[in-house]
């Protein structure tokens, strides 16, 4: 007879079932406050970030699919947080930025985030975010492999 699998003690369900709660928490949270959805509040931080950039590259850096951040930015676009201009080297794609409302959200964002942040990882000392941090890294990188 095969070994059971106990679910509540598989590492891929407890990572997938506390990450959605994190998530959700966190949703909840940018709904209420600033009207983002997850995708929408993603792509506002790395275009915060890595401006400009494209599509294609929200994806890479997001590992979100291309029908999630396409319509993430047209929202944002929609809402005048985005401005979209032709990429030179590619003219099926466009560089985004962040407008000047997209930048005002941002300095509202960026602290709220690293706040639920902070009362979510709180409990732990910085050896061992800095240990869970590597860990998570590590399986990303594993599960990357087997792709």
């Amino acid at each position: 007879m095969a070994k059971r699998l106990h679910l509540e003690q598989f590492l891929p369900y407890l990572l997938s079932v506390t990450s959605n709660r994190v998530s959700g928490r966190i949703a909840g949270a940018y709904e209420a406050l600033f009207g983002l959805t997850v995708p929408e509040w993603r792509l506002v931080t790395l275009i915060a970030e890595y401006a400009p950039v494209t599509q294609a590259q929200l994806g890479e850096r997001s590992r979100m699919d291309k029908v999630t951040v396409s319509r993430a930015a047209i929202a944002l676009t929609e809402r005048g947080l985005l401005t979209r201009t032709p990429n030179a080297t590619d003219r099926r794609s466009h560089h985004l930025r962040l407008s000047p409302e997209g930048e005002a959200l941002y300095a509202q964002v960026a602290p709220q985030a690293v706040a639920l942040e902070r009362r979510i990882f709180g409990r732990f000392d910085a050896e061992e975010l800095a240990q869970f941090t590597d860990m998570l890294r590590r399986i990303d990188a594993a599960a990357e492999e087997d792709d």
